[in-house]
């Protein structure tokens, strides 16, 4: 069974390191939004084991019209639990959390090769893809989310 739970910024770099930047070191893994004000941080764990993390940040998108906006950065799932859903489970938990208190978009710049993932839960490309030195390919996608407010 799934759990999402908020967990600390330090839970999330062992994954982080593991499947996003498995070529740099820890401190790299570390993200100066990790500790601003409003950030949140997700797990999902499986039969108590944390198997997903995503790191939110109140930070706003050039290219997004939206007043407020929400980053998701460091999303990641541990190999062995890819088809469990956690990281869809994930990022609805988060959009109904960020809807709930007001906030009008999140969007992230997503690796090139999972941007099909993030349309599958109703996400949209924004501007031109770029590169990010080291990491790869990847595209601005955002989804507009509904407010309770």
């Amino acid at each position: 069974m799934l759990e999402v739970k908020t967990i600390s910024v330090e839970d999330t770099y062992e994954i982080r390191h593991r499947i996003l930047r498995p070529h740099q070191s820890i401190e790299q893994c570390k993200y100066k939004e990790d500790h601003a004000e409003g950030s949140f941080h997700l797990g999902v764990f499986y039969d108590g084991t944390l198997i997903s993390i995503a790191s939110f940040s109140p930070q706003s998108q050039p290219l997004l019209t939206e007043a407020s906006a929400y980053r998701l950065r460091g999303m990641a799932t541990l190999e062995g639990y890819r088809d469990q859903k956690a990281g869809s489970t994930l990022i609805k938990h988060a959009e109904h959390k960020l809807a709930e208190s007001g906030v009008q978009a999140v969007w992230c710049n997503a690796r090139h090769h999972v941007k099909g993932y993030y349309a599958k839960l109703g996400w949209k490309e924004l501007g031109e893809p770029f590169d990010i030195p080291g990491i790869g390919n990847h595209i601005v996608m955002y989804k507009t989310l509904r407010t309770s407010r």
